[in-house]
């Protein structure tokens, strides 16, 4: 029985979180869940109705407070859907604000009723500020608008902010100007015990 995987893509705004995640999706055959597109319409719209910025994330005290939560559960409840019938998943999310709790993950798995079998894998995307701001300036988001007023404040901060969580699996890519190549993903996804499986249904359904 092959055992689900739940992968979370974790890094900064423009360390090219995405383009990792759909790599690693394309590799292991899993469902893809990024937070912006399950959750943006309706982030905005809560926004909107609550007479705030439909744009603003960052210095929104009604999102942090009252719908940032609500986003993640969302991600996370459609993660166990997939993985309860076998589909490992991509997770595409900064998941920052959870980074201080150590055992997040099993919180996770136990609040969302994930398969007792479903493991976690870590994925961390690092790479430099200035490749990172260039990115986050070329996507044009205005929801980014507050990070680029004060980049320097927004990086240190994204820095400062240590992902602690327990974790069986991880793996670490460097994404800088260069960016990660799939043959990259598919080593280091094989390179971890396990997890060939996934890696080699992937490369075959290619």
């Amino acid at each position: 029985m092959t055992i689900p995987r739940a992968y979370f893509v974790i890094g900064p705004a423009g360390s090219g979180k995405s383009t990792v995640a759909r790599l690693l999706a394309r590799l292991t055959g899993a469902a893809y869940i990024d937070k912006d597109t399950a959750c943006t319409r309706l982030t905005e719209a809560l926004l909107e109705l609550a007479g705030t910025d439909p744009s603003e994330r960052d210095l929104n005290p009604y999102y942090q407070s009252a719908v940032m939560d609500l986003e993640y559960l969302t991600i996370l409840d459609l993660a166990r859907d997939n993985l309860a019938v076998g589909r490992p998943v991509v997770l595409d999310a900064p998941f920052g604000r959870y980074f201080s709790r150590p055992e997040y993950l099993a919180e996770v798995a136990e609040r969302h009723s994930w398969p007792r079998q479903a493991e976690a894998v870590v994925v961390r995307v690092e790479t430099d500020s200035e490749t990172a701001r260039a990115r986050v300036r070329a996507r044009g988001c205005a929801r980014d608008l507050s990070k680029l007023a004060d980049w320097d404040a927004f990086w240190r901060k994204s820095q400062d902010n240590a992902c602690r969580w327990s974790s069986r699996h991880s793996l670490v890519f460097d994404n800088r100007a260069d960016g990660v190549a799939p043959d990259a993903v598919a080593r280091a996804l094989g390179g971890l015990g396990g997890l060939a499986e996934d890696t080699a249904r992937g490369l075959t359904a290619r």
